[in-house]
């Protein structure tokens, strides 16, 4: 074989493998263009469904002053259908309380250990499930692990291996006595939450309550 048809040969295969190269490329790219404008579409064909919002929760009426007691627990879910919280009048002064004692509070009965349901505990009384437990103030008891929350302070931690305090539900009292849940303090509902630190976008995983 001469130098040219050599070189030519040479050449020949930098060719072939310069044009599979290049179809190689046009085919990868044409792929990412396809995902590229189904990812598009979908986000024009399916929009997201915005979480509540405090600008946007429902006012959702709970109980009223008549109904209520020093001690009277009154469950009920909020914002989301899926989602129980307690209103409890404590019979002495709270944060965030509403009524003419200011001792009207609610927060979510959503464990923020691990999800279970917590009740309440009034000041001298013990949980069902620990009676060697007896509460120095009107207590939120789990009886899953021993979380204890303080309900005239915010629900804050007080025993057991809860990390963060309960979500407070904002309460509002109208002119003819009626108790409305009006929003949801953070941090998130246990559970029900995208990972954001904004409450805006915590609140996912069911269906409004209205």
């Amino acid at each position: 074989m001469t130098s040219d048809q050599s070189d030519h040969g040479g050449n020949g295969e930098k060719d072939g493998s310069r044009r599979e190269f290049l179809k190689a490329a046009a085919a990868v790219s044409g792929v990412l263009a396809v995902a590229g404008i189904a990812s598009v579409m979908k986000s024009v064909v399916i929009p997201s469904v915005p979480a509540p919002s405090p600008s946007s929760f429902p006012r959702v009426k709970v109980s009223s002053l008549s109904e209520l007691s020093a001690g009277k627990a009154v469950n009920f879910n909020y914002p989301l259908d899926n989602e129980p919280n307690l209103l409890v009048k404590l019979g002495q002064k709270a944060e965030g309380g509403v009524g003419p004692e200011g001792d009207i509070v609610a927060f979510s009965q959503i464990c923020q250990h691990l999800g279970c349901i917590w009740d309440y505990v009034p000041q001298g009384g013990s949980p069902e499930v620990n009676h060697s437990y007896v509460a120095s103030q009107p207590v939120g008891y789990c009886p899953c692990h021993g979380s204890v929350y303080a309900l005239t302070q915010g629900a804050k931690v007080i025993g057991g291996p809860s990390p963060r305090p309960q979500p407070q539900v904002q309460l509002e009292v109208d002119g003819s006595g009626d108790i409305y849940a009006v929003g949801m303090g953070p941090p998130a509902v246990f559970s029900h939450h995208t990972g954001s630190n904004d409450v805006t976008y915590d609140l996912q995983g069911g269906t409004e309550v209205t």
